[in-house]
């Protein structure tokens, strides 16, 4: 009886860590406005964590400077374990480097697990002459800036990967940022730039139409969805990688106990058959990894985005 005592004391003591766990609510920041993939992903699991532990899990959009606000609410918020943040990889790789005053430190958020990974496609308008790489960046050398790429605004993914496409390629094409995706597509479908990388979600329904054709994936491999489709890097860029990620985070004094608490949720929910199957249907693929993983990918995507940024002298809007 005493060792029966002892193991469901153990089992129930990763949801107590936190002090009077079940009658705090914990707070799931979301730095970015409601109906986005980053939204999408903390209500996932603030109804997932919520149902594993009963506590109150409550998603909170504080949007604006460009997820800057809410991730730095995350970075100063207390390190108790009752708040979380949905951290999108321009937030702790991209905007240090981006920002010349962030108000937050990379070093102010702790990594808890790598929620998902979405795959990006180099795109082009079907009445450009191209099908490879090598042919978009002949036709960028032959004449510079003639070969334009499309994306949602500057430092976005979409910014960073072209420009890590010009400066690999040792091209000057021109970049034309929009105010969303949206408008950028629109343009691009209506053959006024040239090309652009897109989320896999967002570009996929148009290249199976016809609408677009996919030259390019961003990712190390190829993509199960369009396995006939060469990876950048396959086609004379080495090491070539441009992939959208989504990592939980919390303050960077949270204990370690509670870190590996809240990670070993995040795993049990990435491995439900349901969650994803929801995330495949949003283009997503769900994450893995240990958070010093992610803190390795962190360090990674900070330098090799960093290096981007200053050689093309990228600003912020």
């Amino acid at each position: 009886m005493k060792r029966f005592l002892m193991a469901a004391l153990l089992a129930a003591a990763p949801f107590a860590a936190s002090a009077q766990a079940a009658a705090h609510t914990v707070h799931v920041v979301v730095p970015f406005p409601p109906g986005g993939p980053v939204d999408v992903l903390g209500r996932v699991l603030a109804q997932d964590f919520g149902e594993a532990t009963g506590q109150t899990f409550v998603v909170e959009n504080k949007a604006g400077a460009a997820g800057n606000i809410g991730t730095d609410a995350v970075a100063k918020a207390a390190p108790d374990g009752a708040t979380l943040g949905i951290i999108p990889a321009g937030n702790i790789a991209v905007n240090p480097s981006l920002f010349p005053a962030l108000p937050y430190k990379a070093s102010e958020l702790a990594p808890v697990a790598m929620l998902a990974t979405v795959e990006n496609v180099l795109v082009v308008n079907p009445a450009v002459p191209a099908r490879s790489v090598q042919e978009l960046l002949a036709l960028a050398a032959a004449k510079p800036e003639s070969v334009s790429f499309a994306s949602p605004g500057a430092g976005s993914q979409a910014h960073l990967a072209g420009e890590l496409m010009a400066l690999s390629g040792k091209v000057r094409m021109l970049h034309v940022p929009y105010k969303g995706i949206g408008p950028a597509l629109n343009d691009l479908m209506g053959g006024q730039v040239t090309m652009m990388f897109g989320q896999m979600s967002s570009v996929l329904p148009l290249i199976r139409s016809g609408k677009l054709r996919a030259v390019g994936v961003a990712s190390a491999q190829r993509s199960a969805l369009l396995p006939d489709v060469p990876t950048v890097a396959e086609q004379g860029l080495p090491k070539f990688e441009a992939v959208s990620w989504y990592a939980l985070m919390v303050p960077a004094a949270t204990p370690a106990a509670t870190v590996e608490r809240l990670h070993a949720a995040s795993a049990r929910m990435l491995a439900k058959p349901a969650i994803r199957e929801k995330f495949a249907a949003m283009g997503m693929e769900p994450g893995k990894g240990t958070p010093q993983e992610l803190a390795a990918t962190i360090q990674s995507e900070t330098v090799r985005w960093g290096e981007v940024i200053r050689a093309r002298n990228i600003k912020a809007d």
